[in-house]
C-alpha cells in the first residue's frame, strides 16, 4: 500500500527555538475494505476514509424493520416502524486495513486517535489487539508503544452494526478520520490540557492551563514554557516554569489584558502553544486553542454570556449529511452552518450523540453555541435492544469523561447533556444512573452546568421524583404549555427548551384547508407534510408556542428546535407501515440542504442584522383558479400589505389575538387566480420598508444552476452545493416541476452525490441524476487535489441544459 500522506504540525516561534517533532499522520488514502466477517479478496474495495458503506444503498423496506412500540411517542402496540433507520443497508460487519510508516520509535510514543468508528471497533496493530470501542460515536485512541514498529505497521479495524442498535440512521464503517500521533517520549497526551478562564472583565481576564505530561520519570525536571496568542497570532502573555514531575498535572496562570471575548458575534480564538524541554532540548509542543469568555446562568434572569442577556436560538441535528451520509466533511459542516447562522441560529445541540471534532472546531471558528450530548439510553429500560443501554453500565463513564475531555477546551460548548428521553425518568434506578453520570462530568468540568432532555412529566415522574431537580438547567422536550407550573415547582429557576416545535413540513408542499390546531397530527396520501407549518406529531408543536415562551419569560434560557436539517430515518408522522418514506420531515432545511418556508420564520424571529420577507405558498395552481388559497408572509416588519394581480387584500399587522398572528402575517380567505402575488411592507414608524413580488411561472423553457460558492480549495475535499431549476422563458422559476435531470462534471473536481429533499425518493444519491423535487434539487461536486476549472453540465428533457463553473484553487 502506499504510504499516507504526511502532515508534520511543527509550530515556529522567533523567541523560542522549536525542534520537537510532533508528527501527526492523519490516514485518508490507502485504505482497503471488505463488507463481512473476514477480509475476502474478492470484494476488496479501495475507499477514502472518513467512509459509510450504507449510504450506497440500495433503499429497502427489510433494512432494519423494527416491530416496536415507541413508549417515549405513546404508543402501547408494537407496530412495523418502515425507515425508522433510513432504509438502509448499515447492519453487518467490515473490514478496514491500511499500512503507515513510523520512521523511527527510538524514545518516541505513538498513538493512534480515532475520531468514531461505527460501530463496535476491534482494532490491531500488526497482527496484536489494542483496543475495543463498542460506541460510534465517541473519539477513542491508544497509545501503541512496544507493538508499533519502525517502518511499515499494518492496521486494521473491525466494526459491525446490530440489529436493533438504532432509533435513526447510524451509518457504518470508518466513517470519521483516523490520526497517527508520534512524539517524544516526554510528550503532552491527547486531550491531555485544560484551558479555564476564572475571571473575566473587559480589562483583563485571568486563564488557567493544567496540563498532563507523560513519559517522565519521577522526578524528573521538565522546563515547560507557555505562550498565549491572541487572535492575531500575537504574543499576550508568557510564562516558563520548571515542573518537577511525581505524576501530578501542572498549571500555568496567566493575565491576559484587554482580553477579545468569544462570542457569537466575534468568536475569537487565542492559542496557548505550550514547549516541554528536557536538558534544554524541546522534546514537545502541544498547542491548545481555547476562547475567553464567561458563562453566567442567573436564577430567574437568565443566561448571560460575557455578562449580555442571551436566549439560546438553537437547532438540534443528527450526525448525517443527507446523501454524504455519515461519513464526516468539513465543507459539508460548513455550509449546514453557514445555512444555519443566516437563519439567527446561534447554537447547536448535538442529538443525540458525540459530535465529529470537526463539528466542534467550526462552531468555534463561526460562533456557534453548543450543547454536546453523549447518548439517549441510559441501562434502565433501553429504547432499542441493541442500543447504548446494552453497554451503559461498563462504558458509560468512559464514553462520558471521552467526551468531556475531548471538548472541554472548545469556547462554543456552553453547557453538558448527559441524555435524552431516558426511561430512566420513571425508573427507580434512574436516580443512580443520573448521578453516576453527572459525578463523571463535575469530576473533569465545573465550568458547565449539566442538562438533560426530559420528556416524562407525568404524577410521579420528573418534576416530583428529583430527578429534574438534580440537574443544573432542567432540560424539557416539548411541553412549552406546562413551562410556568415547572418553573414553580423546581427550585432550578431557570427552564431550557432542550427539544422544541417537532413541526413537520415538506419543502414547497401545500395541501387545503389550511387549519391550526392544538397537535395537528395529519396524513396526506402523499406521504408528505404541509408547508403551511401548520403540521405536526401528537407530542409536538409548531413553532409560535416557544417563540413566546421565549419572547415572554426571562427565566425561559431558550430552545433548541427539533431539527435545523433533516435527517435519514425517523419518517414521523410516516413512520409506522408507510413505506417508501424513510426520512424525517422534521427539518427546517431538507435533506438535499434547501430551506423550506419554515427557514424563513425562524430567521424573521432570530436575525437581527438582516431583515426578512418571505412569501409563501409558490402561485402555479392550474386547476385551482378561484378556490381558498391562503398566503402567508414571513417577517421581520410588523405589517405588510397584499396584492393579487395590483388588487389589495389588505393590511395584516402582527398582534396577540393568537400565538400565530403573533408572529406571522396571514390572508386566509384569498383566493388563487394567475398572475402576479406582490406584498408591500412597512416598518415600525409606518414607513414602507420592502416589496418582493412572485409570479405565476409559464411553460418550462430552460434549466438554471445556482452554486453556492465560486471558488472551491485545492484538496481534494471541498464541496460545492449547486441549486438545479427549471425556469420559464422570462427566468420565472416553475416550483411544480418534477423532471429527472442529468448532471456531468469535468476537469479539476468530481461529482460527489445528488438529492432532492423528496422524503420518499429511492433514488440513488451517487447516481449523477435526479428527479426535481417541489422544483429543485442539489448536486454536490468535490474538488480535486489540484487547481483548475470545474465545468458543471446540467440536462433534461424538454428544456435547455445549463453549465456553469467553479474554480479551484
Amino acid at each position: 500500500m502506499k504510504f499516507q500522506y504526511l502532515f508534520i504540525l511543527m509550530a515556529l516561534s522567533g523567541a523560542i527555538n522549536i525542534n520537537a517533532q510532533r508528527e501527526v499522520q492523519t490516514l485518508k488514502h490507502g485504505w482497503e475494505f471488505s463488507h463481512g466477517n473476514v477480509f475476502d479478496a474478492p470484494n476488496i474495495q479501495q475507499v477514502r476514509i472518513p467512509h459509510d458503506w450504507a449510504i450506497y444503498g440500495p433503499f429497502d423496506r427489510k433494512h432494519d424493520l423494527q416491530i416496536v412500540a415507541v413508549e417515549q411517542n405513546g404508543e402501547t402496540e408494537a407496530t412495523e416502524k418502515t425507515g425508522r433507520t433510513g432504509g438502509l443497508p448499515f447492519i453487518g460487519k467490515g473490514i478496514y486495513r491500511t499500512v503507515f510508516e513510523i520512521p523511527d520509535t527510538i524514545n518516541r510514543s505513538v498513538t493512534i486517535v480515532f475520531d468514531g468508528v461505527m460501530s463496535n471497533a476491534e482494532v490491531t496493530l500488526n497482527g496484536k489487539k489494542v483496543i475495543s470501542w463498542p460506541y460510534g460515536y465517541n473519539s477513542f485512541y491508544v497509545n501503541v508503544d512496544g507493538i508499533v514498529l519502525p517502518g511499515e505497521n499494518r492496521l486494521e479495524v473491525a466494526c459491525e452494526n446490530k440489529e436493533g442498535q438504532s432509533r435513526w440512521y447510524p451509518g457504518a464503517g470508518l466513517y470519521r478520520n483516523v490520526h497517527v500521533i508520534s512524539t517524544d517520549k516526554v510528550h503532552i497526551p491527547t486531550w491531555g490540557t485544560f484551558v479555564t478562564t476564572p475571571v473575566v472583565t473587559k480589562e483583563y481576564a485571568s486563564v488557567s492551563l493544567s496540563m498532563e505530561v507523560a513519559g517522565t520519570y519521577n522526578r524528573q525536571n521538565i522546563n515547560i514554557t507557555t505562550v498565549i496568542l491572541n487572535p492575531e497570532g500575537k504574543e499576550v502573555a508568557k510564562k516558563s516554569n520548571v515542573f518537577c514531575a511525581r505524576g501530578q498535572e501542572f498549571t500555568q496562570n496567566f493575565l491576559v489584558n484587554h482580553p477579545i471575548l468569544w462570542s457569537p458575534d466575534n468568536p475569537a480564538l487565542y492559542t496557548a502553544k505550550t514547549i516541554l524541554s528536557v536538558d534544554g532540548k524541546v522534546v514537545d509542543e502541544y498547542d491548545t486553542s481555547f476562547g475567553i469568555r464567561s458563562l453566567a446562568y442567573v436564577p430567574q434572569k437568565g443566561f448571560f454570556l460575557n455578562g449580555v442577556p442571551t436566549k439560546f436560538k438553537g437547532v438540534c441535528n443528527h450526525h448525517d449529511l443527507g446523501p454524504l451520509g455519515a461519513a464526516v466533511n468539513k465543507s459539508a459542516l460548513r455550509h449546514q452552518l453557514e445555512l444555519l447562522k443566516d437563519m439567527g441560529v446561534n447554537a447547536i445541540r448535538t442529538s443525540h450523540n458525540m459530535p465529529a471534532p470537526e463539528l466542534v472546531e467550526l462552531c468555534d471558528e463561526m460562533g456557534l453555541m453548543m450543547m454536546i450530548e453523549p447518548f439517549d439510553d441510559w441501562g434502565f429500560r433501553p429504547k432499542s435492544p441493541n442500543g447504548y443501554g446494552a453497554v451503559f453500565d461498563e462504558w458509560a463513564e468512559k464514553d462520558v469523561s471521552n467526551m468531556i475531555r475531548h471538548f472541554r477546551n472548545n469556547p462554543s460548548v456552553v453547557m453538558w447533556s448527559i441524555g435524552n428521553e431516558v426511561p430512566s425518568q420513571w425508573g427507580e434506578p434512574g436516580i443512580g444512573e443520573l448521578l453516576r453520570l453527572r459525578n463523571t462530568v463535575r469530576k473533569l468540568d465545573t465550568t458547565r452546568p449539566i442538562t438533560c432532555g426530559m420528556d416524562q412529566v407525568g404524577e410521579g415522574a420528573v418534576i416530583d421524583n428529583g430527578f429534574a431537580a438534580a440537574i443544573d438547567i432542567p432540560g424539557f422536550n416539548y411541553k412549552p404549555q406546562f413551562y410556568d407550573k415547572f418553573y414553580e415547582k423546581l427550585p432550578n429557576g431557570l427552564i431550557l427548551g432542550s427539544e422544541t416545535a417537532s413541526t413537520v413540513s415538506s419543502r414547497g408542499q401545500y395541501f387545503f384547508p389550511v387549519e391550526f390546531k392544538d397537535h395537528n397530527v395529519v396524513l396526506h396520501p402523499e406521504n408528505q407534510s404541509n408547508s403551511y407549518d401548520n403540521e405536526s406529531c401528537s407530542w409536538s408543536n409548531t413553532p409560535d408556542f416557544d417563540f413566546a415562551r421565549d419572547d415572554d419569560n426571562d427565566w425561559c434560557i431558550g430552545q433548541f428546535v427539533w431539527t435545523g436539517f433533516d435527517y435519514l430515518g425517523e419518517p414521523s408522522p410516516y413512520d409506522t407501515d408507510a413505506w417508501p418514506s424513510h426520512s424525517s420531515v422534521f427539518g427546517i432545511i431538507d435533506l438535499a440542504s434547501l430551506p423550506k418556508d419554515r427557514y424563513y420564520l425562524y430567521r424573521s424571529k432570530w436575525n437581527e442584522d438582516s431583515p426578512t420577507l418571505h412569501i409563501l405558498p409558490h402561485w402555479n395552481w392550474k386547476g385551482r383558479e378561484g378556490g381558498v388559497t391562503p398566503v402567508f408572509v414571513y417577517t421581520s416588519y410588523p405589517k405588510a400589505e397584499l396584492f393579487i394581480n395590483g388588487i389589495s387584500q389588505g393590511i395584516r399587522e402582527k398582534n396577540d389575538s393568537t400565538v400565530y398572528n403573533r408572529y406571522r402575517l396571514m390572508w386566509m380567505d384569498t383566493k388563487y387566480e394567475p398572475g402576479e402575488l406582490k406584498v408591500v411592507t412597512y416598518d415600525k414608524n409606518g414607513k414602507l420598508a420592502e416589496e418582493k413580488t412572485i409570479r405565476t411561472a409559464g411553460k418550462p423553457h430552460h434549466l438554471v444552476a445556482t452554486p453556492h460558492r465560486k471558488i472551491l480549495a485545492a484538496n481534494g475535499e471541498d464541496l460545492c452545493y449547486i441549486t438545479i431549476q427549471v425556469a420559464d422563458k422570462d427566468g420565472n422559476i416553475i416550483p411544480t416541476d418534477n423532471r429527472r435531470v442529468k448532471f456531468k462534471v469535468e476537469g479539476a473536481g468530481s461529482f460527489e452525490a445528488t438529492a432532492n429533499g423528496d422524503p420518499t425518493s429511492l433514488l440513488p444519491f451517487q447516481k449523477p441524476e435526479m428527479d426535481l423535487f417541489s422544483g429543485a434539487a442539489t448536486a454536490i461536486v468535490r474538488s480535486a487535489d489540484k487547481e483548475g476549472i470545474i465545468t458543471f453540465t446540467a440536462s433534461a428533457n424538454g428544456v435547455k441544459p445549463v453549465t456553469t463553473t467553479i474554480q479551484v484553487e
